[in-house]
């Protein structure tokens, strides 16, 4: 398996609305193929960031079938607008 990780900074005074843009993309990105878990964290000394833990079976069912798929889209329309900065996505392996 595949762990995607990504702190999310989202922009101050908007994390209410992004949470319920996550709730919507939930539904999304639990569709695509390959998907196996997501999990969402808000910090505690810094609300305005979440760590966004994803996992997949394979990298490719990530950055290939979802990032290239036709779910990618509306993921992108509910939340890429609450960034800044955009964040950065690495992946681990999981044992």
């Amino acid at each position: 398996m595949i762990l995607e990780v990504a702190a999310l900074d989202v922009r101050p005074g908007l994390e209410a609305d992004f949470e319920r843009a996550f709730d919507q993309a939930r539904e999304v990105i639990a569709r695509s193929p390959g998907f196996v878990s997501l999990d969402l964290r808000r910090s505690v000394e810094h609300p305005s960031r979440y760590l966004l833990l994803v996992g997949w079976e394979r990298l490719e069912d990530h950055t290939v079938g979802f990032r290239q798929g036709p779910l990618y889209p509306r993921w992108k329309a509910l939340l890429h607008h609450f960034y800044d900065p955009f964040p950065t996505v690495e992946h681990y392996r999981v044992p």
